[in-house]
Formats: structure tokens, sequence, C-alpha cells
């Protein structure tokens, strides 16, 4: 109860308090942080994805500086040579503003990944992005086939009918890639599972239907058990190393990151850096006030 306590109260306090929680979690502010964090990560045999913080936007001129700066990461992340991908968020490039003018602001973005061989994830947002993200991700897989993914979120009630909604475009030669999380919104019961155990049990279904249906995943967790029945179902399937990859988020559960890669899979590290970090950092707490404990503990340490 004061964990929930101090993770609603934590976006109300000066932006430097909140920062004494959020450095372990984000790269920084600068692309340059992004790549010295990335770099560290790659020497130690993972693969990154990076993303610009920041979303829900009022207008487009910020859709268009937004996209100016990813088309700048891109290229600057391939002339370092980084072993990653880069993620995105539709609402970041106007989604709920004008759609046409998001898709034309993300088909320029994935278009310079692909000119470089690279990919794009489309995150999932809240509920009501869901069908235009959805439409959004069709008609950029279209034209760029292997070089775009999407996420999808096991707490929502709606996730596996979408999966297969969306089996009409995926093939063995261009199967779809997925990154599947439980999800990180505050939506009604109505439309999302609630319970620890419950939105369990989805994720488990989720990944096994993907599974067995030669989708690649990127399977996105930090909970044990969870990664437990992965590689039971990795088995179960015989899934080749090409097709999947565990993916977990900047400076969150080291340890079993290390055992997963240890024992021969591929990793992928979420790098999330920008001047906007302020609501990604007050958002993962609201999603896991446990780590309000740490926020105290880090002050009394350093006094």
């Amino acid at each position: 109860m004061v964990n929930k306590l101090i993770a609603q109260a934590l976006p109300y306090f000066p932006k430097k308090f909140v920062w004494i929680f959020s450095k372990k979690y984000i790269a920084g502010e600068t692309i340059q942080e992004a790549i010295l964090a990335s770099s560290q990560l790659n020497d130690a045999g993972i693969k990154i994805t990076v993303d610009l913080l920041g979303e829900f936007i009022t207008n487009l001129d910020q859709a268009h500086q937004n996209k100016e700066e990813y088309l700048k990461i891109i290229d600057t992340f391939e002339q370092e040579k980084i072993d990653g991908n880069y993620s995105l968020k539709p609402t970041s490039f106007g989604l709920l503003i004008d759609k046409e003018v998001c898709y034309q602001n993300i088909r320029e973005i994935v278009a310079r990944a692909t000119s470089y061989n690279n990919f794009i994830r489309v995150d999932m947002e809240d509920s009501k992005c869901v069908d235009p993200e959805l439409e959004l991700f069709r008609r950029l897989k279209a034209e760029f086939p292997k070089n775009v993914g999407l996420v999808f979120q096991a707490y929502m009630k709606r996730t596996l009918s979408d999966m297969e909604n969306l089996m009409d475009i995926h093939s063995e030669k261009t199967p779809i890639n997925y990154r599947l999380c439980k999800g990180i919104y505050v939506e009604p019961k109505e439309i999302a599972y609630k319970g620890y155990n419950l939105i369990n049990e989805h994720y488990k279904q989720d990944l096994e239907y993907l599974l067995k249906n030669k989708v690649y995943v990127g399977i996105a967790t930090h909970d044990r058990k969870l990664v437990d029945h992965a590689y039971t179902l990795l088995e179960k399937y015989n899934v080749p190393k090409n097709m999947y990859e565990f993916q977990m988020l900047y400076g969150v559960t080291p340890d079993l990151r290390k055992e997963i890669v240890s024992k021969g899979h591929a990793m992928r590290v979420y790098v999330p850096f920008g001047k906007d970090w302020f609501g990604y950092s007050t958002r993962r707490l609201k999603e896991n006030p446990k780590m309000a404990t740490h926020i105290i503990k880090s002050i009394f340490v350093r006094g």
C-alpha cells in the first residue's frame, strides 16, 4: 500500500527527485548517451532496440520534429555500427491528430531503416490506439514485409483475436514479427484482464499460439515464471533460434537477463532515451509500485 501511494504521488514531485529513480532505467537524454549504453550492451552480447521517449503530441509540427529526430537517430546508430533496431510510438507522429500524416511520417522512418537493411518496431499503445495501429501496421508491412514489426499486450482481451486476424499477411518467407509483453497502460476491466495469474495465463496462451504458428516472437518479460514457460514452449515446438528472442527493459532484472544469455538465447534490451523521460518513468512506476522501495533506499544511500 505504501509503495502504491508513493507511485501515485511521484509524478507530482520535482523532476530532479524522480531522476533518482529514473536514471537506472533510462540511457540518458542525448543520442551520445544512448550510443554509449547500447555499445556496452553489445559488448555483453546483447542486441538493443532504441526508443526516443515522448508520445501524445498536440500538433503536427511536433510530429515532424520527431520524424526528423528519428531519421537522425537511425543514421547515427548505423554509422556507429550498433547491433540493434528501432522502436517508436505512433502517437509521437500524429496518430491521434491525423492518421495519414502519421502513416507518411512513419513510412519515411521505415524506409530509412530499410535502406540500412534494418527494422522498425511499432509499439502498441493504449486501447484507443489499437485499431489505428493495426491498420498502420498492415499498410507498412505490405510495402516493407521484412522491416517492420508490431507489439501485442497480453492483458488486452482482444489480443488473441487480433493476432488471428493478421495471419493473412503472415508467411514462412516473410513471417510476422511481434513483441509480446504483458501490457502497461491502465485499462478498464471490461477490455483488459486484471490480476497477475490471469494475465500470465493469457500471456502463455498468446505465446504458444505465436510459436506454434511460426511467428517470430520477441518474448518480452522479466517474470521468471514466464521465462521458464517460454523455455518449455521453445522445446515443445522445436523453435529454431532465428525465430525468437527474449526482450527486456534497460536496467530491469539484469541477473535474469544474464542467465538467459548464458543459456544461449538471443537477448534484446529496450534502450529508451530523450529529454521527455519524465512521463515514461512515472508510468513505469505506476506499473510496478514495488520500485518505490528502491527509490527510498537510493535516497538514504545518497544522503
